[in-house]
């Protein structure tokens, strides 16, 4: 097995710039001169052509042809035609060049050339440029107005650049300007994106002393906020304030249902309808997307068929989300029915929803289903991505097969796409459960030199592998070193190593782990007081493991069956059966229930301790409830049988029990 590495494979590739020099030169070609001279061209026509020129080379050599021509002198408008152009593939080298021109050449420039320029340096990722070129507009005798600070804050805003953003605000208001609506929405945002409610709610009192009225969007963002933080509260008594429209009832319905309020999320599309506001696709989208993720499908269904009656067709989010849903619940035929459906309507799938089917494929049990969905969707144009790559990667793990991801990985990194934390994790386990520890090893080690450093899960995922093969001094060394990457262990990783130790009878190790999860203060959960009560009962330490039971229960941890058939099976083997008979009978008159694991422990005991016929008489009671004997039922009665009557007896017993019925 060979995996690439993946710096070697994510060369960033630029494009060579477009080189553009405007010559100053006369033209020395008298005759091409003179086809020039008889030949004049007018605005509208060099418009034209640059307009509709695809090819940016043949646009600039155009524009170069005739600079310096005498049928047609460069107008503002050329200018910012070409301006433009070049800037809309992101040449901006060659933009500032062609501004420069224009300065020399004494052509003024708009503001809105400016504007658009700006935009790019936006859309680039590059807002450090575009308050560069705002700064150089004095130079071409312009003045900047409040629709231009607009744009350069709400390019410092897309960036994050929080800090540059007041500055520039307070620079506007010296410049004698009075923000409008669309200056204070960009602040509103900043401040919230910033966890500045309180700010905000300052601007909004500013905005109406300032006789500028806060619209939709200062509210819905505002609000949007709120419910992100958890305030849904709060977001509702703001709504209260104004008549709320369509976007803001949506970012309501979305604070209620990501606490998973479904009920308070119905009760806000009804309020919608009461005042005569019609729900949209989002409104619809976002109770649905919340309903599947809670398994809730057939809710899910109720609320589409409400869409249809309200005339609400679903979209790209509606159907994946109820994709995602069937695949939760293990439907996978409605699953797959709600995307041929999708993609019969016409609805082109995007990257979410195809991750959304490889991912539903993949957890059902369809690994190779899931391989051609990942063909289909490359040569539907859609290319994969990151979590793509991962989903694959972490079925071929399950699956156990390493040759699978090997060559998922491989294409990963051929394609230009770099493995993220969640992937490398994913390399990890499947490697692990093929026992290529030290490969594995290398692959976190590597991971830390990709810019890339493993979290907590990743090595979980190795110390599990090295757990479950028998390696646990070397999952010991592993959990020291895990400080050395800034990850520290959670419950998981004590769990891991807990049940290891305690089934190599290393108590001593194991009750140093508990105290150094106490003393860091891990909280333990169900699965850790499980392992170590499972752990006790195999030493025979029956008391501390009751004393553990009587904790857990002290402090809230509610004991499941996995805990009570522990206790009882180490009650039967201890030969305290009939402890184990009232702690069954006890517990039957509550909550929890016995089932097959718990009976067999308990016919166990009985035939080992008191007697086959007394065992008869609990394996009745158990088909009476309902629960059928299992393979390691009948082993154990078969064999004490075998004990105690010996061959011939054994087979008559049983064929008097199969005749009466059991």
């Amino acid at each position: 097995m060979h995996l690439k590495e993946g710096c070697s494979l994510l060369l960033k590739v630029h494009k060579p710039s477009i080189p553009f020099v405007l010559s100053t030169n006369p033209i020395l070609n008298l005759k091409a001169g003179n086809e020039e001279n008889s030949t004049v061209l007018k605005e509208a026509d060099v418009l034209k052509r640059l307009k509709h020129e695809q090819d940016i080379t043949l646009a600039l050599e155009f524009f170069k042809s005739i600079t310096n021509s005498k049928s047609f002198k460069h107008t503002p408008l050329t200018y910012q035609m070409m301006i433009e152009k070049v800037a809309s593939e992101r040449e901006m080298d060659c933009v500032q060049y062609l501004l420069q021109q224009m300065k020399l050449d004494g052509i003024s420039c708009s503001e809105d050339l400016f504007i658009s320029v700006i935009g790019s340096y936006r859309q680039g990722g590059s807002s450090e440029q575009a308050l560069k070129t705002f700064y150089r507009m004095q130079d071409f005798g312009v003045k900047p107005s409040v629709k231009i600070y607009n744009h350069i804050l709400d390019a410092l805003l897309d960036e994050n650049r929080f800090l540059m953003i007041n500055p520039i605000y307070n620079n506007m208001k010296k410049d004698g300007m009075e923000p409008n609506v669309f200056t204070y929405n960009i602040l509103l945002k900043a401040l919230c994106k910033n966890n500045r409610e309180d700010g905000a709610h300052k601007l909004l009192v500013e905005m109406s002393s300032k006789g500028c009225d806060p619209d939709e969007v200062s509210y819905t963002t505002l609000i949007s906020s709120l419910c992100k933080l958890g305030k849904v509260k709060e977001a509702r008594e703001l709504a209260m304030r104004f008549t709320p429209c369509v976007p803001v009832y949506n970012a309501l319905i979305n604070g209620v249902c990501k606490e998973y309020k479904i009920v308070e999320g119905f009760e806000l599309l009804d309020e919608m309808a009461n005042k005569g506001i019609d729900p949209n696709v989002i409104s619809y989208t976002t109770i649905i997307n919340t309903l599947s993720d809670s398994g809730n499908v057939e809710l899910s269904l109720a609320v589409l068929a409400k869409m249809f009656v309200r005339g609400c067709s679903p979209n790209l989010h509606t159907f994946t989300s109820l994709i995602k849903g069937f695949f939760l619940k293990g439907r996978s035929h409605e699953a797959l029915d709600f995307w041929g459906r999708m993609t019969r309507e016409g609805v082109v799938p995007n990257i979410v929803a195809y991750n959304a089917l490889i991912h539903g494929l993949c957890s059902n049990g369809s690994f190779g289903d899931a391989v051609c969905v990942f063909n289909q969707m490359e040569r539907n144009g859609c290319c994969p991505n990151v979590r793509t790559y991962s989903v694959l990667i972490d079925g071929c793990a399950k699956a156990g097969d390493l040759d699978g991801a090997s060559k998922i990985w491989n294409r990963m990194i051929t394609h230009g796409c770099h493995p993220n934390v969640v992937t490398y994790t994913c390399m990890v386990d499947v490697l692990c459960r093929n026992s290529m520890f030290n490969r594995a090893y290398c692959l976190i080690e590597n991971m830390q030199m990709e810019n890339c450093p493993p979290n907590t899960i990743t090595f979980n995922a190795f110390i599990k592998g090295l757990c479950e093969s028998g390696r646990v001094d070397w999952a010991m060394k592993v959990f020291d070193q895990m400080g050395n990457s800034g990850c520290f262990p959670n419950t998981t990783t004590y769990n891991e190593l807990l049940d290891s130790l305690l089934k190599d009878r290393r108590f001593g190790e194991a009750f140093g782990l508990i105290k150094d999860m106490e003393h860091r203060g891990i909280e333990l959960d169900l699965v850790t007081y499980n392992t170590i009560i499972y752990g006790c009962c195999c030493a025979g330490m029956l008391r501390e493991a009751l004393e553990l039971l009587g904790k857990m229960v002290v402090i809230g941890t509610k004991p499941d069956a996995i805990t009570f058939n522990i206790v009882i099976d180490a009650y039967c083997k201890q030969g305290k059966v009939n402890i184990a008979i009232q702690l069954i009978d006890r517990l039957s008159a509550g909550e929890w229930h016995p089932d097959g694991i718990s009976y067999t422990s308990l016919i166990s005991g009985i035939c080992s301790h008191i007697g086959v016929e007394e065992a008869i008489i609990y394996l009745r009671r158990m088909l009476s409830e309902g629960i059928l004997p299992n393979v390691a039922t009948w082993n154990v009665l078969v064999r004490h049988l075998f004990c105690n009557i010996g061959h011939s007896g054994a087979i008559q017993f049983l064929n008097a029990l199969l005749g009466n019925g059991i």
